[in-house]
């Protein structure tokens, strides 16, 4: 389904960004809007796919989740057998936050998500007793600088 998106959906799609717990009220006060075409918007963009799974942002520091790691994998298979135990071991995971398919030298990068370095270790070899992988490399976030699930959505 496709769906054009005008300005003030834009600003609807930011309010909701900033604060998606936000009532329709607040929202429809900030775009200039009153609260039933507000509403109907939403129910639009929803019904299109614009708005995904509305979730909240948890702390994960103060949830003991410290450590992050970026973790870059290569492999020598590509075969769709290989893909599939692979996609689903990482799946099946939750301290695996993302997980990108690459061009270029590196096939996969993870950003994991974990208490510490030991289970840092738990993960991975619990991961490489499913799936073969060539190499595995993982680069521990000191600081985490900036992050966002917000889009640019300046018109």
């Amino acid at each position: 389904m496709s769906v054009r998106i005008d300005e003030t959906d834009r600003k609807i799609l930011a309010e909701l960004q900033r604060d998606a717990g936000q009532s329709l009220d607040e929202i429809a006060k900030a775009v200039g809007s009153s609260k039933t075409p507000v509403w109907n918007r939403i129910r639009k963009l929803r019904e299109a796919g614009v708005i995904g799974q509305t979730t909240v942002v948890l702390d994960a520091e103060a949830l003991g989740f410290e450590a992050c790691f970026f973790v870059l994998i290569r492999t020598s298979e590509h075969d769709a057998d290989w893909q599939g135990k692979f996609l689903s071991a990482l799946r099946a995971r939750p301290e695996v936050q993302e997980a990108h398919r690459l061009a270029g030298d590196i096939d996969y990068i993870l950003k994991v998500r974990v208490q510490n370095a030991r289970a840092y270790d738990d993960f991975y070899q619990a991961l490489i007793s499913e799936v073969r992988i060539f190499n595995v490399t993982a680069l521990l976030s000191m600081e985490e600088i900036k992050s966002t699930t917000m889009l640019p959505l300046a018109g």
